[in-house]
């Protein structure tokens, strides 16, 4: 706790003596309620990571991502939480959107205990149900791999597509065998007995990967960019110290584990450890080159539906707030 003290008041006397009595700059991002992002955003304004770096941090929450996309291209925030996939097609349609990863969590295939499905081949003739819908990526991902062995996922199991929260409750109440889950409801599916069936991380894997690749991360303009690099590098340098804290320091989970209302320490765990798994460890470029290898393998199952006529992923869309000018 001193330690992150120290280094937040050595941040703020740095920025006061370099801007003087200049207001601080504003930043827009708009958040999912639900989504894991806020977390970090309590800790970067419980702990003044924000008044150190000399940022005015404004959070606008939302109850979708499709909110989150509309409020970043109306102009109505300057920075969201969204898929790369998402991202690059808007920039080959023409918007130059820029993307740094956030996140590596992907969740899994989820399933009871005794249940017999632990390989994406045992899920033929299977139900289960996809959170999400036909496009989400982590489907499109395990149907890649499917297709690779001559299994049709969308043809030889029995998919119901449906909210997460809904699906989660359908495996729970036995009306579905298996539930591809996002990472917080695999995390609460797990606490409640339920077994990771399916790895998402090892079926990026398969389909080339040489590593767990950040699907999500914070999207915005490059013209943004050009004119709040700074800003940016501030943002990014307190986000990493919020999830420092996050990794040493568990009272910062206390505000979590209410708002997730959760019963015990024993689930708050397993959020804390899948949270902690999902945050990136490779460079900006290592990232780039495995999003293309999957760009590649999920544009040949998703189709211009998904990706529209951009065929091969511009790499342009990653942005490293750390590079020299």
């Amino acid at each position: 706790m001193i330690k992150h003290m120290v280094i937040a008041l050595a941040v703020a006397a740095s920025v006061c003596m370099a801007s003087g009595a200049e207001a601080a700059d504003r930043l827009r991002i708009a958040l999912q309620k639900t989504g894991t992002a806020s977390w970090e955003m309590e800790v970067i304004k419980a702990r003044g990571l924000d008044k150190a770096a000399n940022l005015n941090i404004e959070t606008i929450e939302l109850a979708s991502t499709e909110a989150g996309k509309i409020a970043l291209m109306g102009g109505g925030a300057d920075m969201v939480v969204e898929d790369w996939l998402w991202a690059a097609r808007e920039r080959a349609l023409g918007d130059k959107l820029l993307f740094i990863p956030y996140s590596t969590a992907l969740g899994a295939v989820m399933a009871p205990n005794d249940s017999p499905i632990h390989s994406v081949a045992d899920l033929a003739g299977r139900s289960i149900g996809v959170a999400g819908g036909p496009l989400d990526k982590s489907w499109l991902m395990l149907r890649a791999v499917a297709l690779g062995s001559g299994l049709d996922l969308a043809k030889e199991a029995r998919p119901s597509y449906g909210a997460p929260p809904l699906i989660a409750e359908k495996l729970v109440q036995g009306e579905t065998e298996a539930a591809l889950e996002y990472w917080n409801f695999s995390a609460d599916l797990e606490a409640r007995g339920f077994r990771r069936a399916i790895e998402m991380a090892d079926i990026q894997k398969a389909l080339g990967a040489s590593g767990p690749v950040a699907m999500t991360g914070y999207v915005f303009s490059e013209a943004f960019a050009a004119s709040h690099k700074d800003v940016l590098r501030r943002y990014f340098a307190a986000a990493a110290e919020a999830r420092k804290i996050l990794a040493e320091d568990p009272s910062a989970w206390a505000p979590i584990k209410a708002r997730l209302r959760l019963k015990d320490d024993a689930a708050l765990a397993v959020y804390r450890q899948r949270y902690l798994e999902g945050v990136p460890k490779r460079t900006i470029a290592e990232e780039a080159a495995d999003a293309r290898v999957l760009y590649r393998r999920l544009a040949e199952v998703g189709g211009e539906t998904l990706v529209g006529k951009a065929r091969e992923l511009d790499t342009g869309l990653f942005f490293d707030p750390g590079a020299s000018e």
